[in-house]
């Protein structure tokens, strides 16, 4: 079978300990069987299967010896998912599971590719009907897909909404520009603009155990019993001088138009009775209902609405004093009773006048596009 020559090279292979392994192991082989032994003789010698020896000794056989020492050329993969098997499971993964009779709101990458495979032969997606989760990712991947999430967003439904913007943005523009010698109208009034808006739903909540102080060497934070007891609710109507930072504000059980009343009797006793009193604010009923607009005609001339658009509340700049509310007095607070929580509230609104913070808004390139 091997010529002396050729024998001489295999052996010499056999022996190496710098030649790939698959090579020094077929060399051994063909060795072995050149001495006579048997398939599972030579199997046991060379460490490997039958199956393999088979395979080297046929191929050395029909082909040569040195066919048998290394692999035959691999031809390239036939590609078995194709560009239209890809746009078939993006298409299902912009689905929603429920159309296709699942239970589910949402896919997940187990769910969409256990229902890829159910269903891709039977849709002439033969490629995909071995697809794992691993697979059906790296093409949701590939279209930045992510179908097991959801992103909230808020639909406009004000047809006005650019319009109503702008109003606001040119009021708060035209603070930034004569905050020094103050707005007036045409005819001289003075205008004190203020930023009126509620906070509703602050919890009254009281402990059911003592808070328990933190302590060195013991535990770092606050110690407190995750039980409590609900003593109701609060609401903070306030009004944000957007000149010089004060807070006009009161605490309510309710937010009705007789609360609402309340606080424009509170800014009308602030200011000077010439001065004109402009107000951003949001459609809210309580601001245009009927007492509101009753009370706004015995004061005529007196305070001057500027609406914010339907669901643009984070125009208002009395929002990020809310902000700061929560942030501060408001986080972790226990109280003994609702006027507990009324008394501190209104204590906290006094540290806030008592270092006043004026708001300002920056950003005004939504004047310059056109409506």
């Amino acid at each position: 079978m091997l010529t002396p020559d050729q024998l001489q090279e295999l052996a010499e292979l056999a022996r190496s300990r710098t030649a790939p392994h698959r090579e020094v192991q077929r060399a051994r082989m063909l060795c072995f069987y050149q001495e006579g032994h048997s398939f599972s003789e030579i199997a046991a010698l060379a460490h490997t299967t039958r199956r393999l020896v088979y395979e080297c000794i046929d191929r050395a056989l029909a082909m040569g010896p040195q066919a048998a020492l290394r692999d035959l050329p691999h031809g390239k993969r036939e590609r078995t998912i194709l560009p239209e098997d890809k746009a078939w499971v993006v298409h299902l993964a912009c689905s929603k599971p429920k159309e296709w009779g699942y239970a589910a709101e949402l896919w997940t990458r187990r769910t969409l590719a256990e229902h890829i495979r159910k269903v891709a032969p039977s849709s002439g997606h033969p490629g995909l009907a071995r697809a794992g989760k691993a697979t059906v990712q790296r093409i949701l991947d590939e279209q930045e897909l992510k179908p097991h999430k959801i992103r909230y967003y808020l639909q406009r439904r004000d047809p006005d909404f650019e319009a109503k913007m702008n109003q606001v943005l040119v009021v708060y523009r035209e603070l930034s520009m004569e905050a020094a010698q103050g707005v007036r109208t045409a005819e001289g009034r003075q205008v004190f603009t203020v930023s009126v808006d509620e906070k509703p739903g602050i919890q009254a909540l009281a402990n059911t155990a003592p808070d328990l102080p933190p302590a060195p060497e013991e535990h770092p934070a606050v110690g407190r019993d995750y039980e409590y007891k609900r003593l109701g609710t609060a609401s903070i109507l306030a009004g944000l001088d957007l000149q010089d930072g004060h807070v006009t504000a009161r605490v309510e059980r309710r937010h009705r138009s007789r609360e609402f009343i309340g606080l424009l009797k509170d800014l009308d006793a602030r200011y000077a009775a010439e001065a004109v009193i402009r107000l951003i604010l949001d459609n809210h009923s309580a601001h245009i209902s009927k007492e509101t607009r009753a009370y706004l005609a015995s004061r005529p001339n007196r305070f001057c609405y500027v609406h914010t658009p339907t669901h643009g509340s984070w125009l208002n700049l009395v929002e990020t004093l809310f902000g700061r509310m929560a942030r501060t007095f408001l986080r972790g607070m226990r109280v003994a009773s609702w006027e507990e929580l009324r008394e501190r509230i209104l204590k906290g609104i006094e540290e806030i006048n008592a270092a006043p913070v004026v708001h300002r808004w920056g950003k005004f390139e939504a004047l310059e596009a056109p409506l």
